[in-house]
């Protein structure tokens, strides 16, 4: 590996490891700077990332690694791994899980290697307290039924947002109180009017490379890119599962730009198409090509039909401001659509974090 791509590959496994740190991950925080190191000194961990040190920063790399060595320890492969990581039991201990998965990446090169082709596919079902929120606000906006569409859906478990309980901190909020997944303190400020949320009456996702979540592949690819030391998120997750077994859900195998363009607006409903913490891994051509479809499809928007886009992305609320993870939401019919990629996302709902809660309403 040359000196310039491994000094580069380094600083963006360790700005990886800080941003675990300050989402509350210490566990993954600690074992990316372990391999920032190894990959430094020519370890085995430059012997698996050789060949990706130019992969986009929004590929996320190393999450991709970290993903594909928790998927050996879901499967009982990296027994002395297991030991340490939370997610089956294990202890935490980042400098005892260390030694243990460098030897892992030795024994493993070849899959781990091959794993890197895949894109991460993180369901993060606590985005569901932002997606519940907009269907609020959608539904004061226009009472009609939504038929819900998600781009970069992967397992599509949020499109069964109805069937999670969604809370603020003194208990009201929206969704069935006996539903295995209950977002508890998930909403704060100037919360959605929950008298107006519309029903779901359709359900419909695209996704490159789709996963089924009622299947024991499906709830393994999806466990495995959570953090083995979030419990929470993990615990969501196995919810989420139980509500997908019980609510179907179709997610297509397509990219988003095709998909979009393929859209028709059904009379008596809203068409809403949302999307979280996707916008990354859509390329400057795709992203303006679904600008422009969902601007054609609104375009047809009428008395009798509507559209809404409901967002959470990373941008800013002023060019001054710091980037935050920020709720948008677009409606048609609707005034002239803005020229830039922020006026075309909407207008700002929320903040929230890039996993969900908490979800700030303005």
């Amino acid at each position: 590996m040359a000196d310039a791509a491994a000094t580069d590959l380094v600083r963006r496994i360790r700005k990886q490891a800080e941003a675990c740190a300050e989402l509350g991950s210490p566990f993954y925080a600690a074992l990316l700077e372990r391999l920032a190191d190894d990959v430094a000194a020519g370890g085995p961990a430059a012997m698996v990332l050789a060949g990706h040190e130019s992969d986009p920063t929004d590929s996320v790399l190393s999450l991709r690694l970290l993903g594909a060595v928790h998927r050996l320890v879901l499967e009982r492969r990296a027994p002395l791994l297991a030991t340490s990581y939370p997610s089956v039991g294990g202890t935490g201990d980042a400098a005892a899980a260390w030694p243990a998965l460098r030897d892992v990446l030795v024994e493993h090169v070849d899959e781990l290697r091959l794993s890197l082709q895949r894109a991460p596919q993180t369901n993060e079902v606590g985005r569901a307290a932002v997606l519940a929120g907009g269907l609020a606000h959608i539904g004061a906006w226009r009472a009609a039924p939504v038929r819900l569409v998600e781009i970069g859906a992967s397992g599509g478990l949020n499109l069964r947002v109805d069937g999670f309980r969604v809370e603020a901190g003194d208990g009201t909020g929206v969704g069935p109180p006996d539903s295995p997944l209950v977002l508890r303190d998930a909403w704060s400020g100037r919360l959605p009017p929950t008298d107006d949320v519309p029903e779901v009456v359709a359900r419909l996702g695209c996704d490159p490379h789709p996963v089924d979540p009622t299947t024991t592949e499906g709830r393994l690819v999806l466990t495995s890119y959570v953090w083995p030391d979030q419990s929470t998120r993990l615990e969501r997750l196995r919810a989420a599962f139980q509500v997908a077994q019980r609510a179907p859900a179709e997610v297509v195998q397509e990219g988003a730009e095709t998909f979009v363009r393929r859209l028709e607006l059904v009379p008596g409903t809203t068409t809403v198409v949302w999307h979280s913490v996707m916008w990354q891994y859509l390329t400057d051509e795709g992203r303006a090509t679904v600008d422009e479809a969902l601007d054609q499809l609104g375009a047809r928007a009428d008395g009798s039909t509507g559209l809404a886009r409901l967002s959470l992305e990373p941008g800013r609320r002023a060019p001054e401001r710091d980037v935050e993870f920020l709720v948008r939401l677009r409606t048609w019919p609707a005034t002239a659509a803005g020229t830039d990629t922020e006026d075309r996302l909407g207008h700002v709902l929320a903040g929230a974090s890039p996993h969900g809660p908490p979800v700030v309403w303005d």
